[in-house]
């Protein structure tokens, strides 16, 4: 179960991380004529670089609270 739950957060942060990722040209680019915009979207592009950092924090902070996890299931199971 919470090998299910791990593998859909890791989807669901992948998927996220892409849409950020995408915002960042469209922030420059116009999707309509695939021009350079006169006036960029500057606060498209700030939060797409915003929440790219937020989602490698978060995921470095569940992968921590992951291995801190099986250190202590690993322990106890030495302990015994």
């Amino acid at each position: 179960m919470a090998l299910q739950r791990h593998t859909l957060m890791e989807k669901t942060l992948l998927v996220v991380l892409g849409v950020l990722i995408i915002g960042i040209p469209i922030a420059f680019i116009s999707p309509t004529t695939g021009e350079l915009r006169e006036q960029p979207f500057i606060p498209l592009f700030y939060a797409s670089i915003g929440g790219i950092i937020a989602v490698i924090i978060y995921s470095g902070y569940k992968g921590k609270k992951e291995r801190q996890k099986a250190n202590r299931e690993r322990r106890r199971k030495f302990k015994k």
